[in-house]
């Protein structure tokens, strides 16, 4: 039986597949700390009576919730530009190393936000992977122009 995924396109489907593994593993890591911190701390009615008040509460698990909000950010213009790469039979070379380089630059940015406070490496984690999410857009409507303009 043929592969539905066509040679051409499958390789941008790694990197994107990873970051959506990333994703839901912090989401599950974050249900995880949310229900150990409602074992220990039992809420009342008044932790959840506001934004402010649950924000409170887990206060002391909120690194793997603010980390999550993040991977929703950026990441979008990347899961964005997926499909674009793919309807232009592009998602192949380059574009799958900028890829990887943005994934695993996600990657780090996550591991270093959710472990410690290690906000400088966190920060360089952060401009580097939207550095190369730049490159990316800028590669795509290079390629792009390009084809319309041979």
């Amino acid at each position: 039986m043929p592969s539905p995924i066509p040679p051409d396109i499958g390789p941008i489907l790694w990197p994107t597949l990873t970051l959506a593994a990333l994703i839901f593993g912090v989401l599950l890591l974050l249900m995880r700390q949310r229900l150990a911190h409602i074992a220990r701390t039992r809420p009342e009615r008044a932790d959840f009576a506001t934004r402010e008040a649950q924000s409170r509460y887990f206060a002391p698990v909120a690194r793997p919730a603010d980390n999550l909000a993040n991977l929703f950010e950026m990441p979008v213009l990347y899961f964005s530009l997926v499909p674009l790469l793919i309807q232009q039979g592009e998602g192949h070379g380059v574009e799958v190393l900028l890829a990887w380089a943005y994934v695993g630059l996600r990657l780090c940015h996550t591991v270093l936000h959710i472990r410690g406070n290690a906000i400088r490496n966190r920060f360089r984690a952060f401009v580097a992977s939207n550095i190369v999410l730049l490159a990316m857009w800028v590669w795509f409507a290079f390629t792009a122009w390009e084809k319309t303009n041979g």
